[in-house]
């Protein structure tokens, strides 16, 4: 396991009502059984939108996630790059209001 997985995972544990899990065979963790992060290429995802939509993929080396490698990337689902796992936290919790806000 590398020092970015266990990033992922130490992060994804002390989020509250969070339960880890998998999406399209990947590591993620979802809350109320809707995933808002994941783990892919040893760098963290995240389903974001808005303006922090837009700051997590304006990083270098950010891109749309596009798990089949067909150039179908999910719009609202931003990988970020393990240069900024400073960041991969704020992301984390930004995703998680997200989708738990969108499902109320």
């Amino acid at each position: 396991m590398t020092k970015e997985e266990k990033l992922f995972i130490e992060i994804g544990q002390q989020l509250e009502d969070t339960v880890q899990s998998q999406m399209f065979g990947k590591s993620c963790f979802k809350i109320k059984s809707k995933a808002f992060v994941c783990f892919f290429q040893n760098e963290m995802v995240f389903k974001l939108n808005g303006e922090i939509h837009k700051e997590a993929l304006s990083l270098d080396g950010s891109q749309l996630f596009d798990p089949s490698g067909k150039n179908r990337p999910m719009k609202e689902w931003v990988q970020v790059s393990n240069d900024y796992k400073d960041n991969w936290l704020k992301y984390a919790n930004e995703a998680m209001k997200y989708v738990n806000e969108s499902i109320k």
